[in-house]
Order: C-alpha cells, then sequence, then structure tokens
C-alpha cells in the first residue's frame, strides 16, 4: 500500500487535477466530490465518496478509509462569489462561503485527524488564495480588482484556521495554505492563464519535496506569501 491522499472538492478544476496528478504518482487517492451526478469517472483507481462539506461527515471518510493512514488532506472544495462592493454584498452567500471554506475544512479535519496521526509525516493542505493575504490586503495590491466580501472574508478566515490548526498540532501535523495560481477554471479570475494541471504537478512536488515547517502559506512555484 502507497501513500494516501484524500482531495476534497475533486469532481472537477483544480481538485480533479490533483487526484489525477497523485494517483497517476503512485498515490493511492481518495476523491471526495460533491455530487456523482454527471461525475466523469477517474480511470486510475482513485476511490471516489459522495460528500458536501456543509454536512457532518458522520465517519463516512473513517469507515472508507479501513485503518489506513491519511499522509496528506488537500482541503480543496471551496465557495466562490462575485466581485461587488459593500451595497451590494449578500450576507446570505457570505454565511454559506464561510459554512463550505472554513467549517467545512474544519469538518475535514476533525474526521481524518486520527488517520493523520497515524501517517509518519502527515500534511494538511488548506487550497487558499493569494487574495487572502491580510498583509497584501490592506496595504491595497488587489485593490483594483474589486472585492468579493464571500469568498476573500471567509478565505481569509479559513488562513487563520490554518494558523490555529498549526498551533495547536504543529508539532506533529504541518498545517498549510497554498495558493494555486491563476487557474483557468470556473471559479478563476477573467485574466488566469494557469492550467489546474500544471498547479496539480507544482503541488505534488511541493508535497514530496518533505519539507518539515509547520506552518507555511505557499504559492506554487513562487516565493511564500506573508499571512
Amino acid at each position: 500500500m502507497g501513500k494516501l491522499v484524500l482531495v476534497t472538492g475533486a469532481g472537477r478544476g483544480f481538485g480533479r487535477a490533483v487526484a489525477d496528478a497523485f494517483a497517476g504518482n503512485g498515490w493511492d487517492v481518495v476523491a471526495a466530490v460533491r455530487s456523482l451526478e454527471d461525475l466523469v469517472a477517474f480511470d486510475n483507481g482513485v476511490e471516489v465518496i459522495e460528500h458536501d462539506v456543509r454536512s457532518d461527515p458522520a465517519g463516512i471518510f473513517r469507515a472508507a478509509l479501513r485503518g489506513r493512514a491519511v499522509d496528506v488532506l488537500v482541503n480543496n472544495a471551496a465557495r466562490g462569489a462575485p466581485r461587488g462592493g459593500v451595497r451590494d454584498a449578500d450576507a446570505g452567500m457570505l454565511m454559506v462561503s464561510l459554512d463550505v471554506n472554513v467549517a467545512g475544512t474544519l469538518r475535514m479535519v476533525q474526521e481524518v485527524l486520527p488517520a493523520l496521526e497515524q501517517a509518519s509525516a502527515p500534511l494538511v493542505i488548506n487550497v487558499s488564495s493569494r487574495l487572502d493575504s491580510l498583509s497584501r490586503q490592506a496595504a491595497g495590491n488587489y485593490a483594483a480588482m474589486g472585492t468579493s466580501y464571500a469568498y476573500r472574508v471567509s478565505k481569509g478566515a479559513q488562513n487563520m484556521l490554518t494558523i490555529a490548526l498549526a498551533n495547536e498540532l504543529g508539532q506533529t501535523i504541518r498545517c498549510w495554505a497554498v495558493h494555486p495560481g491563476k487557474l483557468l477554471t470556473e471559479m478563476g479570475a477573467p485574466e488566469a492563464s494557469k492550467l489546474p494541471a500544471s498547479a496539480a504537478a507544482q503541488l505534488l512536488e511541493l508535497v514530496e519535496s518533505g519539507d518539515p515547517r509547520p506552518l507555511r502559506f505557499c504559492s506554487l512555484g513562487e516565493a511564500d506569501i506573508n499571512w
């Protein structure tokens, strides 16, 4: 049995590319998808579990793992939101984004924590964005892009969750936020140019580098980002 990665939001886009990249490099892969409807089947032995991260996993992943250790958990499932000013910001959309991007990530860590603790060098990767760097936002780096309140606030909160997890678990479980780049996906920005498969290959290389740091805000292919 090889190393095992569990990827959420693996039905399409970056999550799908990550599952394919790891499976193609000999990893065992458990792919969590929100819905099996219209899912294009994996062709490389990936184990698929239908699960919406807004709900309590209630042990379904622990049952599927059958006692196996999880070496890497990739929390990729996310909820995007349109850009707009504060007058147009939808508080209900913000609450849904917090449920997916923050509470969903927390639920998955809680579900898989016993399996992570069994691994020799476990790693939690929370897929983030350069837009969720508080220091960059405070400096006005992205002011010209407009603001998606629901996305930026929820993903900024996810970054704090990553830090909190590292503060508690960093002695044994590394916890990293990872910005994959400006991806050509349904959630990608209009100026996006990076293929999900390219970012997935970079993520695989990062994971297999064995970097021991307990906490990072990584930008694939570039220097780390300041929180």
